[in-house]
């Protein structure tokens, strides 16, 4: 089976193109059933082959994932991990039959994402002290992060070939290795333009080891998505929010904020670098829960 899953892989990499992230989670997902399956048959993982894995057996793992209460997200992501490898196996001819065809995999919860509200957003934007050089270039961290909507990795991830100041542009590569080109807000330009120009030069100083990186730590080398969360929780908690501050509630704020007024759910998609609308989709719930919120708040017979 080793050999199977190591063929997916590559097939995973080379023709769907799929992040190393997600290549991971496969691996870890089916090497988890594996070792169920091993205990079960009374097998050696590694004597087990694909057609020792039928419905009944993966009813069975469904079965005592539901017994240790995993969440119904956490079950749908493995069983589809299995799902996909067996389809991969009918498609190379391994097998005949996807034995996952006949069983129901539980549907996700669809948790609403937490975002910050607009005047949060502002506080958070206005607390580093742009008189220093971090101070500096955490401002233009967090007006990158709010202004596009990017992930944490694409922004850890960019070099400063990717930012163009004069045009508002930078340039993405997102999951899948999909670039994508995305405007930056007038904020965001003038704290770049103020790192690129003050603070960079003095951090780049320090050390030579990521001449391209566009944002750099105190010691000179490419800024980790770790050290974007750290500087996020630091300004969270001197502002004192009691909810989650993280470079994602900064995407959703970004998404939400841009629905709540007016912006096209098509575009939305597009800026976020979503490949189904149906991902985007979640943040018009969200906007509908506010809308709901501040009905039965303000109306007297709501």
């Amino acid at each position: 089976m080793y050999s199977y899953i190591d063929g997916f892989l590559i097939y995973l990499q080379t023709e769907k193109n799929a992040s190393r992230h997600t290549i991971k989670s496969y691996q870890n997902d089916l090497f988890e059933g594996l070792s169920f399956f091993s205990g079960t048959l009374k097998k050696d993982d590694y004597t087990i082959q694909p057609g020792d894995v039928n419905t009944i057996l993966f009813r069975s793992y469904l079965a005592l994932m539901r017994q240790k209460q995993m969440s119904a997200a956490t079950i749908a992501r493995r069983m589809s991990a299995w799902r996909s490898f067996f389809k991969y196996l009918c498609r190379e001819g391994v097998i005949e039959d996807n034995p996952l065809h006949r069983i129901s995999i539980p549907k996700r919860d669809r948790k609403l994402p937490s975002f910050l509200t607009e005047n949060e957003v502002k506080k958070l934007v206005e607390s580093p002290n742009t008189e220093q050089i971090l101070g500096c270039r955490d401002l233009a961290v967090l007006e990158t992060l709010y202004g596009t909507g990017i992930r944490v990795g694409e922004l850890v991830g960019s070099n400063t070939g990717d930012v163009d100041v004069k045009k508002a542009l930078l340039r993405v590569t997102g999951k899948g290795n999909r670039e994508r080109i995305v405007p930056l807000g007038t904020y965001a330009v003038d704290a770049l333009n103020a790192y690129l120009q003050l603070a960079r030069p003095v951090l780049l100083n320090k050390s030579a080891a990521c001449p391209d990186a566009l944002f750099l730590n105190n010691k000179g080398g490419r800024l980790t998505d770790r050290g974007v969360r750290w500087l996020l929780k630091r300004y969270s908690l001197r502002m004192e929010f009691n909810k989650k501050t993280n470079p994602h509630a900064f995407r959703h704020s970004y998404a939400t904020h841009m629905l709540d007024n007016g912006a096209d759910l098509r575009a939305v998609q597009d800026l976020l670098g979503h490949a189904r609308l149906s991902t985007t989709q979640i943040y018009t719930h969200l906007s509908k829960e506010r809308i709901r919120r501040i009905y039965e708040k303000s109306h007297p017979r709501a």
